[in-house]
């Protein structure tokens, strides 16, 4: 018996390449241990021989591994309305069996797949608020390689195998840390129903701010919250903001605190905590040496 696996085959589209199909191959590759060959054709007989066919082909059936969402109808729509595409599909079937947890399949589904799709379906889920500004997506970032108008398309197939090998350890780490933030978002949770005193939440991990930003807004009661520093000694404060979808916090801290730092003498006096070490010019975020002196700096503020 052979110590190796046969390559599946993963048979897209050719010509330009867009973020779907580069992450749609990408998964695929991370699903078989990445024991693939890539082809990339629009030929039907070619097209039949694929283990998986995805983009191409005219045809969405999921139980013999075709994901093609071009095709009169589409492929299906989520109950947001956001539609699918090509990477929607192969993640919708095989994103448990890569990451083996649904609540990180919808994360992922949420917050990398779905924006992907929505582009490759020409859906928008942002407006520009400044002209027409937009904000640079991955989409850019892969297109980026895409042979320009004055050079040579001959080897766009080789470009396409570059840009997976790109993104397969960049998705990995995504999938690393959903499930970090799945994990931690039940222990925020937790922290949160056995406060007694909510307008004040501490935690013992350097939790990611934007993490804790995600879930504290959803509740009525969270002014500040106080976390260690994930990159040496002290303890932070942050301001909660009034919801999820805005970065406006429901209290900033005192105008006589803002902008002074470390060694300011005045921070201390006006403050009332002798280990503040600096508070943000905008209000929202403090930082003092000890957890106590986080603590008693959230009550003063609170009482501000």
């Amino acid at each position: 018996m052979s110590f190796f696996k046969k390559n599946k085959i993963l048979i897209t589209h050719n010509g330009a390449f867009h973020a779907d199909d580069l992450f749609a191959a990408s998964t695929l590759s991370i699903l078989n241990n990445g024991n693939v060959k890539i082809i990339r054709t629009r030929d039907p007989k070619i097209i039949t021989s694929g283990d998986y066919v995805f983009d191409v082909g005219g045809e969405y059936n999921p139980e013999k591994n075709k994901f093609d969402h071009h095709q009169k109808g589409g492929a299906g729509v989520r109950p947001n309305g956001i539609p699918y595409s090509s990477f929607g599909l192969v993640w919708k079937k095989f994103g448990k069996e890569i990451c083996g947890d649904e609540e990180v399949v919808d994360y992922i589904d949420y917050r990398i797949v779905q924006p992907i799709d929505a582009i490759d379906n020409g859906v928008d889920i942002s407006l520009p608020k400044f002209g027409d500004l937009h904000s640079y997506s991955a989409q850019n970032i892969f297109k980026a390689f895409y042979p320009t108008w004055k050079e040579d398309v001959s080897g766009v197939d080789r470009i396409f195998n570059d840009e997976v090998k790109k993104i397969i350890p960049l998705l990995k780490r995504e999938i690393k840390v959903a499930q970090d933030d799945v994990e931690a978002k039940k222990m925020i949770m937790e922290i949160y129903n056995t406060t007694e005193d909510k307008r004040i939440i501490i935690l013992d991990k350097p939790f990611h701010r934007s993490l804790l930003q995600d879930v504290l807004p959803t509740f009525p009661e969270p002014v500040y919250f106080i976390y260690p520093s994930g990159h040496g000694h002290g303890w932070k404060i942050e301001a909660v903001r009034k919801d999820t979808t805005t970065h406006e916090s429901r209290k900033l801290f005192p105008e006589s605190w803002r902008g002074l730092m470390n060694g300011d003498q005045k921070l201390k006096e006006i403050s009332g905590v002798p280990d503040i070490v600096f508070c943000h010019q905008s209000g929202f975020f403090a930082h003092v040496k000890s957890k106590e002196g986080a603590i008693a700096l959230a009550e003063k503020a609170l009482l501000a």
